[in-house]
């Protein structure tokens, strides 16, 4: 049984999150479903600045809270320098590194790319929300597998947005996914998705969300009223509507993270795979 070396860069700022739980329990079932054995090693990164080194097959850098703008965080720089010499690394290497960027880290790179601009919003994207395929997406060998419109679990302050294509074309990255339409509203629709590569994949949403844990989570009494003291009665009732429905989130949560994975474990091991 092949082993696979898994670097999981913990971007949550030591804040509870159902993030981390999720990813962990998607790289159990692909080690189930692919017959291999992952060797995992998490880096805490905003609050120990410490970064792996390119000894790991795959990089998945997760969500977090907090602001993606610049910032004088000592681990800002030392993530920035990975994230180039990642890159870079790429670029010339036979058997290429694997990375998948979640939100904040998506958001962060992005803005160290100079790919478009990074803002807060006028309020919190929070929901289950449709998420729409670009031409590049219906093409994608993983978007494709989705649904148009595809449903996600969206959370987040900021965005982005205005994208420069002179620098998107420079780097040969794709736009695959754009967050729903809002005709009534005169803003830019946020990115949800881009292919950096044929091995680097980033979303703006959390494909790892797990529909049926965070239900039971959404469920909880606290959760609730949270929920419902900031965003109302009506968004609550919709989100517990569509996240125990099958073809929305539990859809995008089989297909994204496993996947990418399946991708990664394609050139990194020589086993057939599931």
């Amino acid at each position: 049984m092949p082993t696979i070396r898994i670097a999981l860069l913990d971007m949550y700022n030591n804040f509870p999150n159902e993030g981390m739980r999720c990813i962990r329990q998607l790289l159990q079932q692909a080690e189930a479903a692919n017959h291999v054995r992952f060797e995992i090693d998490t880096f805490n990164v905003r609050v120990t600045a410490e970064l792996p080194d390119f000894e790991y097959d795959i990089y998945i850098s997760t969500g977090g809270p907090g602001s993606p703008l610049p910032s004088d965080e000592p681990w800002e720089p030392r993530y920035f320098d990975f994230i180039d010499a990642l890159f870079a690394y790429n670029a010339t290497a036979e058997r290429k590194k694997h990375v998948l960027l979640i939100c904040h880290s998506f958001q962060l790179v992005s803005r160290h790319l100079g790919l478009g601009e990074i803002s807060k919003r006028k309020s919190t994207s929070f929901g289950v929300l449709p998420v729409h395929l670009t031409p590049a997406g219906h093409a994608d060998p993983i978007f494709a597998q989705l649904p148009e419109p595809f449903y996600a679990v969206d959370s987040r302050d900021y965005q982005l947005t205005d994208l420069r294509p002179e620098r998107l074309h420079e780097l040969g990255v794709e736009v695959l996914c754009l967050e729903k339409e809002r005709p009534h509203v005169p803003l830019a629709r946020a990115i949800m998705a881009l292919r950096f590569s044929p091995e680097i994949l980033g979303t703006q949403f959390h494909p790892e969300a797990d529909g049926e844990g965070m239900l039971r989570y959404m469920r909880t009494d606290e959760r609730k009223q949270q929920v419902i003291t900031a965003y109302g009665e009506e968004k609550y009732h919709e989100m517990v509507r569509l996240l125990a429905t099958p073809e929305a989130i539990a859809l995008t949560e089989a297909t994204i993270v496993p996947s990418f994975l399946r991708q990664a474990l394609a050139t990194s091991s020589e086993p057939a795979l599931a």
